[in-house]
């Protein structure tokens, strides 16, 4: 009886084929079925925002509850490790780190800090009372208000195993950094199964943003270079390049989110104005920690008090530092410090946010200087339609 002889190829390809349609059926009918509606135990809230924009103060608003694990800008490991690459470029390393944060896999850092490390080789470590108290820390309580000088002084030579080990006992975890220019580059964590991610996207008048930022120049002059894309030339941003980008960055953001978003996306996305949040705190805390699931405490409206009435609108050296100032006179000081020159420059780059935003723009010098016009609009009624929120007026 003659043997019919089938080339192997003939072989794979005939297996291939009927693995692929195996899989599609697999597919076809998966969707089929009932999705789970089980939510992670934990929330994961990212505050997103731009250098300069009080966002370190409002990463303390969530660092200093009981019930966050907190970390600011973790992503500075993925930048100054890689610097000679673009913001672009480096999207993928950070959204990646980011989540495994969320995840409390701290061996993510291993690519970043390959030495035995502790606490204290964390980017702003300090800032976060979760590294303060246990069980990162025995110094502290969990209901303490930590200060980074304290924690500094305490807790930073306890090892770098503790970060995932705090993590994990936590209900909530919150990362505010300001290294994404684009929404759709979150998309894959925002329909991650495992997480169950919010945003908390936070703007500042662009004007208010450069008045800060100009007391900090050389701290800031790498980021800029990743962000202009000059394989590792340090930029002063004497021509507001870094700021139209910052601009551009925000407008992208706030309408992804707000003009037709995706369904993953409906009551995950809340915009915050710094301008609101100086001139009704608590208000604004509230609404935030609503949307966060959080509940604020008597000790933290203490500490929200104190911090946003005190005297002054702070130091140039305390330019990274969460202190007591007039939270209100700091929203206004460009008014005062900056040209009219200059503000009629960033007016140009800068203008669609701040159109879009709702800030008003100034024609003259005098329309600057006076501080009783106000040049914070009221909040249009459909700017927060995908928050859970009804908006103020």
């Amino acid at each position: 009886m003659a043997r019919i002889r089938i080339p192997s190829t003939i072989v794979i390809l005939f297996v291939t084929v009927q693995t692929g349609f195996l899989l599609f059926m697999y597919a076809r009918y998966s969707s089929f079925m009932p999705q789970s509606e089980d939510k992670p135990s934990q929330v994961h809230i990212l505050i997103l925002s731009s250098w300069r924009s009080g966002s370190s103060f409002v990463g303390q608003l969530f660092s200093q509850h009981p019930s966050v694990f907190y970390l600011m800008e973790p992503a500075w490991h993925v930048w100054v490790t890689m610097y000679q690459n673009s913001a672009k470029v480096l999207h993928m390393a950070v959204r990646d780190l980011v989540r495994s944060v969320f995840l409390c896999d701290m061996s993510v850092f291993d690519a970043y800090m390959p030495w035995k490390r502790n606490l204290s080789d964390l980017f702003q470590w300090a800032v976060s009372r979760a590294l303060c108290s246990a069980p990162a820390c025995d110094s502290f309580q969990r209901t303490d208000i930590t200060s980074e000088v304290a924690c500094k002084t305490l807790c930073g030579r306890y090892p770098f195993s503790k970060v995932e080990e705090a993590c994990k006992t936590y209900s909530h975890v919150v990362i505010k950094e300001v290294r994404f220019f684009d929404l759709k580059v979150l998309y894959p964590l925002l329909t991650d199964p495992s997480l169950n991610l919010k945003i908390i996207h936070l703007v500042r008048d662009p004007r208010a943003v450069v008045k800060s930022r100009e007391q900090s120049v050389k701290a800031l002059a790498r980021d800029n270079g990743i962000v202009l894309s000059t394989n590792g030339t340090k930029v002063e941003d004497s021509k507001y390049k870094v700021m139209q980008e910052i601009c551009r960055s925000h407008v992208q953001i706030y309408e992804t989110a707000t003009l037709k978003p995706p369904n993953f996306l409906k009551d995950r996305y809340l915009m915050i104005r710094f301008e609101d949040l100086v001139r009704d705190p608590l208000a604004e805390i509230s609404e935030m920690y609503k949307f966060a699931d959080l509940s604020l405490t008597p000790m933290l409206k203490s500490w929200i008090y104190n911090i946003t009435h005190g005297q002054g609108s702070g130091k140039k050296k305390e330019a990274f530092k969460i202190t007591s100032r007039d939270a209100v006179s700091v929203s206004q000081a460009w008014r005062n410090v900056l040209s009219f020159q200059k503000i009629k420059k960033i007016q140009e780059v800068c203008r669609g946010a701040i159109n879009i935003l709702g800030y008003q723009l100034v024609d003259s010098e005098k329309e600057q200087r006076d501080l009783s016009l106000d040049l914070v609009l009221p909040r249009r009624q459909n700017q927060f339609s995908w928050s859970s929120f009804n908006p103020k007026h």
